[in-house]
């Protein structure tokens, strides 16, 4: 209610908007706010829009039973707790196991999936451990590798890398990259680090806080005039944005405002 006591009707975080998206390895990029986990969580059916309808492969996902939609649609929710205390060797054999692959696939570089990712993401040392007893870090990547086994046609991340070392991040997006390629799985992660989607990203999608968005290669969508326009900073300051809270980009931005009304 507002202070007059009426109902207050939150604006649509999408209005009219309308789109066709290729698979492949696609990077979502763009101040927070701006509608990145709204458009994965609408893209991969966990929400259900208002007014339309999201397909994926042609599929209204919202509407399937929850195993199918899991197996066409995996997503990663930013920062996602556990209570569970099952040993981690354990949980990644059961989601091996209960996924598309049903416990028998091969990897990108060997004859064994699960032995392939517990290598990739450094998992051997936490296999008798429970979720509740892992760091930030060490959940993140058992989260990526569940995407990676459950074999799902697509896979939705919201800011899987925000624990990792950096060069964690960089082997994990490398091997996602490969991943996405050699088994055609659609791969749209969204993440602070620009220098990372220009590095790794077929496409990236930039979003502005007007709710407008940009689609095309890095070298395409992310140029200096776009992320100044988008983010509200010189492009300059964007590489650290990442260690920055959403309430000194904001601060960062209006002293620049500031300064710009004194020079005019």
């Amino acid at each position: 209610m507002d202070a007059e006591g009426k109902q207050i009707v939150p604006k649509p975080v999408f209005y009219h908007f309308s789109a066709e998206l290729p698979g492949g390895f696609v990077s979502l990029v763009g101040p927070n706010g701006s509608g990145k986990s709204t458009f994965l969580l609408l893209a991969s059916g966990r929400i259900v829009p208002q007014e339309g309808k999201c397909l994926l492969f042609g599929k209204d996902v919202a509407s399937l039973p929850e195993e199918q939609k899991n197996l066409v649609a995996s997503v990663i929710y930013q920062n996602m707790e556990f209570e569970s205390r099952e040993k981690v060797c354990s949980l990644l054999d059961t989601v091996f196991k209960s996924g598309n692959y049903k416990g028998k696939a091969s990897g990108i570089h060997s004859e064994d999936l699960l032995k392939e990712v517990i290598e990739q993401f450094e998992l051997g040392g936490l296999l008798d451990r429970g979720l509740m007893e892992l760091s930030k870090g060490e959940i993140q990547r058992v989260l990526l590798a569940f995407s990676m086994l459950y074999g799902s046609a697509s896979i939705f991340m919201d800011e899987p890398l925000f624990a990792l070392e950096p060069r964690q991040k960089e082997s994990a997006l490398s091997y996602i990259k490969e991943f996405s390629a050699k088994t055609g799985t659609a791969v749209f992660i969204s993440m602070h680090e620009l220098e990372l989607s220009k590095k790794y990203a077929e496409k990236v999608m930039l979003f502005y806080p007007d709710r407008n968005i940009d689609f095309g290669t890095p070298d395409e969508v992310l140029t200096s005039e776009d992320l100044e326009k988008a983010y509200g900073v010189p492009a300059s300051m964007l590489k650290h944005s990442e260690d920055m809270t959403r309430e000194e980009l904001m601060q960062t931005a209006e002293a620049v405002l500031a300064v710009q009304k004194t020079v005019q």
